[in-house]
């Protein structure tokens, strides 16, 4: 049996058994974080006067993954946009809610830009804060881009992109209530808000493409996370399309 099938196994539901909630566990971990109450420079996007106009069935059929992008920056309110899709708050509250479900809405996802091209932007790492809606600079970098790149086994198109995103679980927020389990709806959430960011993109005239090939310890250390109560899973990559392709 591999290590697959005996997570898959140890973690199932049935009626006569539950997975037992492991006591390591069973601590409360923070709804949301902050590198800007502690401190870090943060960035207000400006925001677009008006929601663009797309089709939504449109935009299903015209999405692809593109890997070649041209030198044109990014808008910040394009990247506003982009970031909203994915994990903005579509119902302010108590326990605001996003545009991407997650699992008992615990939001173990943490999003980082690794900006390298964006208007009025200085070049680094920078991490959307919630709730205020805001960037907050993890590290000013100019060669970022390159950073990502290699991170990401050497992908030319990471480099290419203007903004690459980068998505962290933290572990404990899902974990809270679902124990190892957690596991399993930490990569589904992941995978809503990256799918709800590629039809943003797409919706925007700009190509994505979604990255699960990368050096842990690298991208890890690129964000700043540690790779235990936080570790990097998913990435994407954003920018004006040079060329069309599956």
């Amino acid at each position: 049996m591999t290590l697959l099938h005996t997570y898959q196994h140890g973690t199932a539901y049935s009626r006569r058994t539950m997975p037992p909630q492991d006591p390591y566990w069973r601590k409360r971990v923070e709804p949301t974080k902050s590198y800007a109450r502690a401190g870090a420079p943060a960035v207000t996007l400006k925001r677009p006067a008006a929601l663009p106009e797309a089709n939504l069935w449109d935009v299903l059929g015209a999405r692809r993954s593109h890997r070649d992008f041209g030198d044109q920056p990014m808008s910040q309110e394009t990247l506003m946009l982009l970031i909203w899709a994915a994990q903005g708050i579509t119902e302010p509250g108590a326990w605001p809610l996003r545009a991407a479900p997650s699992a008992g809405a615990l939001y173990p996802v943490e999003t980082y830009v690794c900006a390298a091209r964006v208007d009025a932007v200085e070049p680094g790492v920078y991490h959307w804060e919630l709730p205020e809606e805001r960037l907050a600079q993890v590290a000013a970098r100019a060669d970022v881009a390159a950073a990502a790149a290699a991170a990401c086994l050497g992908q030319d198109m990471v480099g290419q992109a203007p903004v690459t995103f980068v998505w962290s679980a933290v572990w404990g927020r899902s974990a809270q209530k679902y124990g190892d389990r957690a596991l399993r709806y930490v990569y589904l959430d992941a995978g809503h808000l990256a799918e709800n960011l590629h039809l943003a993109a797409t919706a925007l005239g700009l190509g994505a493409c979604m990255i699960g090939a990368f050096l842990d310890d690298e991208m890890n250390a690129l964000v700043g996370v540690d790779g235990e109560a936080e570790s990097v899973v998913y990435a994407a990559c954003v920018g004006t399309p040079a060329s069309a392709d599956t």
